[in-house]
């Protein structure tokens, strides 16, 4: 073997190099399933969404889309009540994150957020050339701030409510912890509509944090890729350096800007996810399964002590994606999406055969 041979990654840098990769849930490519794996919203979105893609469509696309998605930060700044100036769009909330790494991280810089939770932190972290820091959630999920705030990081991740154990931090705790912390407090509320708290009134009080949200869930606009960024003018100023030139398509900020005309139908949607949680909640329970309160559109249902891999296995088996995580302190449990009354009736009819066996 050359040296040539030898060294042909060399040019990747060594942190790409070591590093495993996110890993999402899977896609199915054809097929009959009932994808319960990835936390899409079951219903479709406003017809006012694919009313404004298609005419967005029939326009001329060989222009690039305006850099800074100005219509939908300003249709979004109207509804959250903020001026445009405290509202950034992204290529879905990941971009956003990775655009606050990627100002806010140098080398070695400590990145800060509780485990287990969205399992892209460590990636992004990663990629940036940053330092994960992490701490340990209790049983409960209860945030353990000052255990955080003694690692004393450049950026704080919460993901709230939490994913994947669906719990929900109240704002009391992160009103209190955002003066503490030295770093930015990111408070990523990719599950907020399907629970009552939202961060959003904390950037008005506290310069150093930020609120990242998502269309993909509550919006049922995964599909389309698009995020947005809450914080104070000057800081979303910063961030905005680091965008990519054009970052969101004329298709996304057409269809999300729609999306945000028609509320009640994306209200409606989450009711219905509620609803079917509620029933999905009650028969894990009666399965003997644990299920912690969640303000998702997901539950995590665990059988202490009794590794859920083959449970995994055999739903797939039948056509069922559900979400198994090989982690420590997550093999007891599965990550189940709310879907459709139809479908949340077939996984329990299912989990229902493999525990009585």
């Amino acid at each position: 073997m050359t040296r040539r041979e030898a060294d042909d990654l060399s040019f990747i840098r060594a942190e790409i190099r070591t590093m495993s990769g996110y890993t999402p849930g899977e896609q199915p490519r054809g097929g009959r399933v009932i994808k319960l794996n990835t936390n899409e919203n079951p219903y479709p979105p406003s017809p006012r969404v694919l009313e404004a893609i298609a005419e967005a469509a029939s326009e001329d696309v060989r222009l690039y889309p305006n850099p800074m998605a100005e219509a939908l930060c300003e249709s979004a700044a109207a509804v959250y009540g903020l001026d445009s100036a405290q509202v950034l769009a992204g290529n879905g909330s990941d971009e956003l994150l990775m655009m606050i790494i990627r100002a806010c991280v140098g080398h070695g810089d400590r990145v800060v957020y509780p485990v287990p939770t969205y399992s892209l932190y460590e990636t992004l972290v990663q990629i940036g050339g940053g330092a994960v820091a992490t701490v340990p959630f209790p049983d409960d999920f209860g945030l353990p701030v000052d255990e955080l705030l003694e690692l004393r990081g450049k950026v704080n991740l919460i993901c709230n409510p939490n994913a994947p154990s669906g719990t929900v931090t109240p704002l009391s705790v992160l009103d209190e912890m955002a003066p503490r912390a030295e770093g930015l407090l990111v408070v990523d509320e990719a599950y907020a509509d399907f629970g009552s708290v939202t961060a959003i009134e904390l950037i008005e009080r506290h310069s150093n944090v930020v609120v990242v949200r998502t269309f993909s869930k509550s919006f049922s606009l995964a599909g389309l890729r698009v995020g947005l960024l809450f914080g104070q003018p000057r800081v979303i100023a910063e961030l905005a350096k680091v965008k990519d030139s054009y970052n969101l398509s004329r298709l996304s900020i057409a269809g999300a800007t729609a999306a945000l005309s028609d509320l009640e139908w994306m209200r409606r949607n989450v009711a219905k996810v509620r609803a079917t949680r509620g029933r999905l909640n009650r028969g894990l329970l009666a399965l003997g399964y644990q299920v912690l309160p969640s303000d998702t559109n997901f539950v995590l249902a665990r059988r202490p002590g009794e590794n859920q891999h083959a449970t995994f296995d055999s739903l797939r088996g039948r056509g069922i994606l559900v979400r198994y995580f090989d982690i420590p302190g997550l093999r007891d449990a599965l990550r189940i999406t709310v879907g459709t009354d139809e479908e949340i009736d077939a996984l329990l009819a299912a989990l229902t055969e493999l525990v009585n066996r």
